[in-house]
């Protein structure tokens, strides 16, 4: 059972989390699902964390150009045009990553008790989705595009540090605010997931910092829902950057506003 699970999950959390759907969301019902059955209820934020991790490495692969090039333009390699760029680049992942890290920091525990709300995911995946059809709309008015600064990477960061909050995808949210503030789609896409890499990264770190409390048992199916969470992930990261491209992103919501209509309807039913 813990090994059905954990490859369930990791599914789950592969597709949903570079879909605008929200995968702190699903994985928050697969586990009310579970109940009392669920393997990893007394390491839910580990187990999040670790499927988390298994969708980091299809980022590194997908842009490890984009990776590389900056890695090198902080050793000074390249043409000093595009040196500076990369730098000032990097610079904006910076800045964006610090909502997130304070928001994480200061506000772990609030977001912990969320974890176990069901109410609150359908809140969170109803905001997805109106942000989701936003972005549709503000992407068509064929307004002038405008280029990442320090502003706009501080409001994207934002945006990912509510994303924190299960039902509220952090790729929907991110993606979708720098569309609203006219970042070209391609370019909104690739800054979105670069700048997951330290927020996921920076996560890992508090969470092994306060201790990794685990099973031995429960170590073989966390491996599997790793694995099956990287497997599907290298797969969703493609298609939802084609998405992006082609104008197709708002979409989602019309799967993430019946999904919040659903879920606040059944917890509403049963409290």
């Amino acid at each position: 059972m813990h090994a059905l699970q954990a490859l369930l999950l990791g599914i789950v959390q592969g597709l949903t989390e570079f879909l605008p759907v929200s995968s702190s969301g699903h994985l928050v019902l697969l586990q009310s699902w579970f109940g009392e059955d669920f393997a990893f209820a007394d390491a839910v934020v580990l187990f999040d964390l670790v499927l988390h991790l298994g969708t980091l490495l299809p980022v590194l692969i997908f842009y490890r150009n984009d990776i590389l090039r900056l890695v090198a333009s902080l050793l000074g390699r390249g043409e000093a045009a595009s040196v500076r760029a990369d730098r000032r680049f990097i610079g904006w992942v910076l800045v964006a990553t610090v909502p997130t890290g304070l928001a994480g920091v200061l506000l772990k525990d609030l977001f912990e008790q969320l974890f176990h709300s069901v109410e609150a995911v359908a809140v969170a995946l109803l905001a997805t989705g109106v942000l989701l059809f936003a972005s549709g709309w503000a992407d068509r008015t064929g307004r002038p595009r405008r280029e990442l600064d320090w502003k706009l990477a501080l409001v994207v960061g934002c945006a990912q540090a509510l994303a924190i909050t299960p039902g509220v995808s952090r790729s929907g949210s991110t993606i979708s605010v720098a569309l609203l503030l006219g970042v070209e789609r391609s370019e909104a896409a690739r800054f979105s997931f670069l700048m997951s890499v330290p927020a996921i990264a920076g996560a890992a770190v508090l969470q092994a910092k306060d201790g990794l409390s685990l099973a031995p048992a429960q170590w073989v199916p966390l491996a599997l829902g790793f694995a099956a969470s990287f497997g599907t992930g290298v797969l969703a990261l493609g298609w939802l950057v084609r998405l992006v491209r082609g104008g197709r992103f708002y979409r989602f919501g019309f799967y993430v506003l019946p999904l919040a209509a659903a879920v606040g309807l059944a917890a509403w039913l049963d409290p």
